[in-house]
């Protein structure tokens, strides 16, 4: 169906489900930093797949939903495929070296990115009070961490490239997020990537750092894996459910809440305790969220889009 027949903007929606994927997505981050020290990298991501595929293909098929409604979905969906992947191995990779609350930090330089492709390539209004707030999160972030590339060396450049890959996913997710029902997209994402990835399970595994290859988990890493899966495929779940209904650039500053709830979640996994600063800065990148939460809310009661 046409993208202009399905759904309207509803921005508190959007930014509600935003705020699920937040809250979600950083325990699945927490679980391959620790899986990462036990598990080659190209495991962790099959498993993500193999999970994302298992939970939503069936879903999609009892909800009546097409996976591939049309050529131009099938090879955004190729293209949204890829751009994960590259994400989820630069992430998982940045996490062996880096504290969890860093690498989400540094990667939060996608808003930026996300409000420039989104103005250029989708059309989107990108007002200067966004962009504010936008640059008042980033603040508060840099404010949480400190980031030091003198301390990590060339591994903080990973995250960065996290932020690139998802920013044009989430731009490519926004451009068929309309056409298609997000259980049958992240189903269909899951189909698509398993054949790119599974390849790399036969590779022999290295001593070091291992990228591909598989080890077989026993007692309750069994468990981890499969939690990992869950929390990565519902947190992407929420993603593509928000971008059907608010533009990538209404979004863009939402995502600084999820910094707060990964440095809880270092905190509580890994005894990372941010010191006074770093407080402070939680405490802005929240109220940036925020104030685009009723921001929208009073856009959507005036009737503007």
């Amino acid at each position: 169906m046409a993208a202009s027949t399905i759904h309207a903007d509803r921005p508190l929606l959007g930014i509600l489900l935003m705020l699920g994927f937040c809250v979600v997505i950083p325990f699945s981050d927490a679980l391959a930093k620790v899986l990462g020290e036990e598990f080659p990298l190209m495991q962790l991501v099959v498993v993500r797949f193999a999970t994302q595929t298992l939970l939503f293909v069936p879903m999609a098929w009892m909800a009546g939903a097409v996976l591939f409604p049309s050529r131009r979905v099938a090879a955004l969906t190729l293209l949204r495929a890829c751009l994960q992947i590259g994400g989820l191995v630069l992430m998982f990779s940045a996490l062996r070296v880096l504290p969890l609350a860093d690498a989400v930090a540094i990667a939060f330089v996608m808003p930026f990115l996300m409000l420039i492709l989104g103005r250029f390539f989708l059309n989107e209004e990108v007002g200067p009070r966004r962009l504010l707030a936008c640059a008042v999160g980033f603040i508060g972030t840099l404010m949480v961490v400190q980031p030091s590339f003198i301390a990590v060396g060339w591994s903080a450049l990973m995250p960065v490239g996290v932020a690139f890959c998802f920013a044009f996913f989430m731009l490519v997710t926004r451009a068929m997020a309309r056409e298609i029902d997000p259980l049958a997209l992240q189903g269909a994402s899951g189909l698509v990537a398993l054949p790119l990835v599974v390849p790399f399970l036969f590779f022999p595994v290295a001593e070091v750092a291992p990228l591909a290859g598989a080890i077989a988990p026993v007692g309750a890493e069994v468990w981890l894996l499969v939690a990992l899966g869950i929390f990565g495929s519902i947190g992407h779940l929420f993603m593509s459910w928000s971008l059907r209904y608010a533009p990538a650039a209404t979004l863009a500053p939402m995502q600084y809440l999820e910094i707060p709830v990964a440095t809880l979640v270092g905190f509580v996994m890994f005894r990372d305790l941010p010191d006074g600063l770093a407080a402070a800065g939680i405490a802005v990148t929240v109220a940036s969220g925020l104030y685009i939460v009723f921001r929208e809310r009073r856009l959507s009661r005036e009737g503007a889009v």
